[in-house]
């Protein structure tokens, strides 16, 4: 009997993967796994937490609700739990697998533990088989080769969307064949090392892990209350669960794809008609995809204070009393404390947010930029590494900005886009 192990990693869905269509394909049983890798819950070189307990209670969440998706077509998910080139392994061993399927990885981490897993299965005679399920663009129907992709996004996207097709959704599977597998367990976060925070009520959205979900999420956008029409308009908006379509949170851990959504799209599309708010998701999607294929383009070169410029920019020796009080909005700056204050308590912050707050701390502040991107590592729910520490080396001047250093004037953007301090005064109340 060929038994294989389906890995899932950020890609925690059933539509839409193309993983474990092909495990299905080539398989008599499979056995859907997860790893907590403890290396994703470390303290990094800049003090934080490389998960926070906010995206990890998401995290649970998904993994609850792919189990009981999994459950419903006669599988399930078992839960390991240390270094996957050691836990995967000895699941290969245990069940006499002979391939393991899993998502593609772009980043340096991911790509070093897939490089060590490969090895150590190698030695077992099984094979690690990997496909690309992160992407609205294949990467092999690109226009151009990962190292020829233009390092300006416009030129990017305009021969892309001249040039490249995109492949439609996979299906739901109708049917999976596997050994019993034993009833979930979780570990808890005091296990992960992490302790339980409430997301404050003021939240813009209260956030629940799962295909289900971002699903049910996506209907209510696009088909309940047509939201999408108006998108580009209300894009910048700062209160409220409907200025944007909140999508980026799921697809951070793959429980929704960005051709999933792209499909329904032109289901909607079709039905109530196109305009320029219903491009304009499609064009943030291709961001998300541009700074996926930069990271696999430049890689390690994202981490570092340079970037992919290799552009040394002066910066101020490290005040950990400055990072603090920008950490927890007290810089006196009321619309970056505010942003701030909305990230701690609710691991979310509009993209209007994010730009504001992370061109006070690189031009402003002049603290080196790594320390920002680390602290939203930890702290959003929707953190997604190359989106994340591409567009920190963006706004600091050293990533993908043809214009070099993108300085914000916070207190202009305050006044276009909170003028009534409704946002404010949301956030700043005692």
């Amino acid at each position: 009997m060929r038994t294989t192990i389906v890995w899932f990693k950020t890609d925690l869905r059933l539509n839409d993967n193309e993983t474990i269509i092909k495990a299905i394909a080539q398989s008599d049983q499979i056995i859907p796994v997860y790893c907590f890798d403890e290396a994703q819950f470390i303290t990094t070189e800049f003090g934080f937490k490389k998960t926070g307990s906010f995206r990890a209670q998401f995290l649970l969440e998904s993994l609850i609700d792919l189990d009981k998706n999994l459950r419903e077509l006669g599988s399930g998910l078992l839960i390991l739990k240390g270094k996957p080139e050691i836990e995967i392994p000895n699941i290969v061993q245990l069940y006499k697998a002979t391939k393991v399927f899993s998502k593609k990885e772009v980043s340096y981490e991911e790509i070093f533990t897939e490089t060590k897993l490969r090895e150590v299965l190698f030695k077992l005679k099984c094979e690690l088989k990997t496909y690309s399920t992160s992407t609205l663009y294949h990467a092999q129907d690109l226009p151009f080769s990962i190292k020829d992709i233009p390092d300006v996004f416009s030129n990017f996207r305009k021969k892309t969307e001249k040039d490249a097709l995109i492949r439609p959704a996979f299906d739901i599977p109708n049917q999976i064949k596997s050994p019993e597998i034993p009833v979930i367990k979780l570990p808890t976060l005091e296990e992960l090392d992490l302790e339980y925070k409430p997301i404050d009520s003021r939240t813009a959205l209260l956030f629940k892990g799962g295909e289900t979900h971002a699903i049910k999420r996506l209907n209510y956008y696009f088909f309940e209350f047509k939201c999408i029409s108006n998108f580009k308009e209300t894009r910048n908006g700062l209160v409220g669960a409907d200025y944007s379509s909140k999508f980026s949170t799921w697809l951070a851990l793959g429980c929704i794809s960005p051709r999933f959504i792209y499909d329904e799209l032109k289901k909607y599309e079709l039905q109530f008609g196109a305009n320029k708010s219903t491009y304009w998701l499609i064009f943030e999607l291709l961001w998300r995809d541009y700074f996926r294929f930069m990271m696999k383009k430049h890689n390690i070169k994202f981490f570092q204070q340079a970037g992919i410029q290799d552009k040394e920019i002066p910066i101020n020796k490290l005040n950990n009393q400055e990072l603090q009080k920008w950490i927890n909005g007290e810089t006196g700056v009321n619309f970056v404390d505010a942003n701030m204050v909305e990230l701690k308590l609710t691991g979310f912050m509009s993209n209007r947010g994010r730009q504001n707050v992370a061109s006070y701390l690189c031009n402003d502040l002049r603290l080196d930029w790594r320390f920002g991107a680390a602290y939203f590592e930890q702290q959003l729910i929707d953190y997604d590494v190359s989106s994340n520490w591409g567009n920190w080396a963006y706004l600091a001047g050293v990533g993908n900005d043809p214009r070099g250093n993108r300085y914000f004037n916070i207190d202009k953007q305050a006044a276009d886009y909170d003028k009534d301090k409704k946002y404010r005064n949301l956030w700043l109340k005692s």
